[in-house]
């Protein structure tokens, strides 16, 4: 509701700034007609610079811009989100359910689905212990910088496996290769470790792979069972249909440098 009542007062200033300034002009062309046709003998106002009409102009696209922006990134906030439970197969066997949710908002194209903003995955490790793992908002990506790929447990500690969510986060998180980013549950915190401290029993991809709203949206409040995971899950790619040790032979994006040149 903030949004839309910061948007309707940059419409109407916009709007106001137009209207006063084709006003002016109407109001003054209107006094040269009559002066031409010697209705009046009034003083005709002065004719307004360039300088002054160009900067109510400025003013006016300035809003509009403003008005533009806000819509390209607003319009998937607000717009609640999903959750959902799956069914994940461990590595020795034993089944266990997590849930997962998400939030969307960020940079958001028009006319596209909105953006991934949060997505949140909560499971038990040992002794009724829950925790959970967050990937935030990322001002810088205009959206979640992680995806979920893998999540495991040894021994009463968790592990999760993301992979950085498009080329802006791949390039943010190191250009890791193979293109994980891995995190361990250590005492009460989420810390990131290299993947030689990831178990080499921990092997598959267990999770859903997929977050985009409108799957999500289908989802939303029903469980996802480990055979329909591994279903949907089915890849040619090798870094996704299990976890890899060794690098890959072609990195999945281009290395970004931070001056104006063309990326590498």
């Amino acid at each position: 509701m903030a949004y839309f009542r910061k948007t309707s007062r940059i419409v109407i200033t916009a709007l106001a700034v137009m209207h006063l300034s084709a006003c002016s002009r109407t109001a003054r062309w209107e006094k040269v007609r009559l002066h031409i046709a010697g209705e009046t003998t009034e003083k005709l106002p002065p004719r307004p610079s360039p300088k002054a009409a160009a900067r109510r102009w400025l003013v006016a696209l300035s809003l509009l811009a403003g008005l533009l922006t806000g819509v390209q990134t607003s319009l998937a906030s607000g717009l609640g989100g999903d959750s959902w439970q799956e069914e994940v197969l461990l590595h020795d066997g034993r089944k266990t359910t997590i849930e997962r949710s998400q939030t969307y908002g960020g940079r958001g194209e028009i006319g596209q689905d909105a953006p991934v903003a949060t997505h949140t995955v909560r499971f038990n490790i040992a002794n009724g212990q829950t925790v959970t793992w967050t990937s935030p908002f990322d001002g810088e990506i205009g959206r979640t910088s992680l995806r979920l790929l893998a999540m495991h447990v040894k021994d009463g500690t968790a592990y999760v496996v993301t992979e950085p969510n498009l080329c802006l986060s791949y390039n943010k998180w190191g250009r890791p290769n193979p293109p994980y980013v891995i995190f361990r549950w250590q005492g009460d915190s989420w810390q990131r470790i290299g993947l030689e401290a990831l178990p080499p029993e921990f092997n598959s991809m267990n999770v859903s792979h997929r977050i985009a709203r409108m799957w999500a949206k289908d989802r939303n409040g029903t469980t996802l069972t480990a055979a329909q995971i591994q279903a949907e899950n089915a890849t040619n790619q090798p870094p996704y249909r299990a976890i890899l040790r060794e690098p890959v032979a072609a990195s999945p994006c281009p290395r970004y440098s931070p001056s104006p040149k063309a990326p590498d």
